[in-house]
């Protein structure tokens, strides 16, 4: 009898701990259970989301792969991948190619429209950070093509003031160039020198810093 008395008092705090924060609990334990359903929930709906994106894709990408494929059509498809399945990989694949598609044929509006959308849809925390700096600089060399320089160098300043790869430092002198701002061009074109390894771009640096000379 005792030993049974002596057990119950040692789950006495225990009983006591419960009782008097039993709603504090209960709650708890509520939000548990809604943010693992939640994520159980948003994760089985990205997985539809993805693979019902990969047959519209698979639609798109056998459009492309034609001899001589339809703009329209791949337009109609994009939009549709756009306007169902925005946050799929499969969309910003699409939209990457569908933009390169469109620079290659000249269509410089329509690439450049297709490269801000892949921007917006992958900038954030949680963005795609290859698809976003591919983006911006695919972006920067249609907005100097189109001599929109103030745009050019907007677009990946965030780059070319870090430790970056030597092609975004020429492609930012580039731009400075064409701003008249011969001496913030000249640190961006030594700076691509030191980060390319092969001889023929760092050829074409020094040939491109003796033109600011002339």
């Amino acid at each position: 009898m005792n030993d049974v008395y002596e057990n119950d008092m040692k789950f006495l705090p225990f009983l006591k701990f419960l009782d008097k924060y039993k709603k504090v609990l209960v709650i708890l334990i509520i939000l548990i259970i809604f943010t693992l359903s939640f994520f159980v929930i948003s994760n089985q709906l990205q997985k539809d989301a993805n693979e019902k994106a990969s047959l519209i894709y698979n639609d798109w990408n056998k459009e492309i792969s034609l001899e001589a494929p339809s703009k329209q059509n791949l337009d109609a498809i994009l939009s549709m991948l756009l306007k169902e399945y925005p946050k799929t990989g499969y969309t910003q694949l699409a939209l990457l190619n569908m933009a390169n598609f469109d620079a290659n044929l000249n269509n410089l509006e329509d690439s450049l429209k297709n490269f801000e959308k892949l921007i917006d849809l992958t900038d954030g925390f949680n963005g795609n950070k290859i698809l976003n700096k591919i983006s911006r600089v695919s972006s920067a060399r249609l907005l100097l093509s189109l001599e929109r320089h103030d745009e050019a160098i907007e677009m990946i300043e965030a780059f070319s003031s870090s430790n970056t790869n030597g092609y975004i430092h020429e492609l930012t002198g580039d731009i400075l160039v064409k701003q008249e701002k011969n001496d913030l061009a000249k640190a961006q074109y030594e700076m691509a020198v030191k980060k390319y390894s092969d001889e023929t771009s760092k050829s074409i640096i020094s040939m491109k810093i003796a033109n600011m000379s002339k």
